[in-house]
């Protein structure tokens, strides 16, 4: 009597073994930049969430109290909040960096998008205008704001003074805040701008060659063609843009100073409470929100892009 047993093939059992010999392979290669990883940034942030829930001076770390989560929420018996997540600073500063944040890297990728696509093509001098494009963006960002802060002055400056007839930007609020966000966006346009032309370079040419033959109009071809298969790259422009801009802090302390840019972004109100007030579980409790909350932003961003990375 013969059974007609059919034979499991040996090449998808050949196929996962030498796919388990390149994962073991590839872990290997990656281990010694995950322990470095480890120890330059999972060690201190370790060290920040541990020191998140004590009452500590930052002179004197060693004398730390357990408090719980008094740094985030507490109020005393006299009806006094004292947790950061009580304090008005602390979310009109949350409100001014989102704000930023949002404004920003918006009107940075549509500009950088628009300079991207200019820069792509085929024209005499191109090379000259990629090279000119990034001398905003290779300027220190202090300098820049201070050259910004000088233009911006109402008594000698080019914009405060030429422009608006003496008005004073950086001293309102309301004012200040869009101000540093046109800085910004001069600055760092043209880093957006050289993200998004490194993957239009990566885009295949024949398949715009076919969109022409069959008549389809460049507006078409960007909606339909270009911004689908620039979304790998649109990401990782856009993490890294909102990562900066969430942790925005140099712009903000040189034009308006350390006590205006503690109520003007999250990282100057960390400063503030760590550096200024000694306060160490306090400014170790602003850092792991502002990290809880850039945290959120980027599993937004990956779910909303739908992007994988094969």
């Amino acid at each position: 009597m013969t059974t007609n047993a059919t034979p499991q093939p040996r090449t998808v059992v050949k196929t996962r073994g030498i796919e388990a010999s390149r994962a073991r392979t590839a872990l290997w290669l990656l281990l010694p930049t995950l322990i470095a990883i480890a120890v330059v940034a999972g060690y201190p942030l370790w060290r920040t969430i541990f020191f998140a829930f004590k009452e500590a001076n930052l002179t004197s770390p060693e004398t730390a109290v357990n408090v719980g989560l008094h740094n985030f929420w507490f109020t005393t018996e006299d009806g006094i909040g004292i947790g950061f997540l009580q304090d008005p600073k602390w979310w009109q500063a949350v409100k001014n960096t989102m704000l930023f944040t949002v404004v920003s890297v918006f009107l940075e990728t549509v500009f950088g998008m628009i300079i991207a696509l200019v820069v792509n093509g085929a024209f005499k001098g191109r090379a000259f205008l990629r090279t000119a494009m990034l001398v905003p963006w290779a300027i220190p960002t202090v300098v820049s704001a201070q050259m910004w802060a000088y233009m911006y002055n109402d008594s000698f400056g080019l914009i405060g003074r030429g422009l608006l007839g003496g008005q004073a930007l950086l001293a309102e609020p309301d004012k200040a805040i869009w101000a540093m966000i046109a800085v910004d966006v001069w600055k760092t346009t043209s880093f957006m701008a050289l993200l998004i032309l490194a993957g239009l370079q990566s885009l295949p040419s024949d398949m715009y060659e076919a969109a022409d033959m069959d008549g389809a109009s460049k507006w078409t071809q960007f909606w339909r063609m270009t911004l689908p298969l620039l979304r790998p790259a649109l990401l990782v422009a856009l993490v890294f843009r909102s990562l900066d801009a969430l942790r925005v802090f140099d712009i903000m302390y040189v034009m308006l100073g350390p006590v205006n840019a503690a109520s003007t972004s999250m990282t100057g109100y960390a400063r503030l409470n760590l550096i200024d007030n000694s306060l160490l579980g306090m400014g170790s409790a602003i850092s792991v929100a502002i990290f809880l909350i850039i945290m959120v932003i980027v599993v937004i961003y990956v779910t909303a892009f739908r992007v994988k990375f094969d």
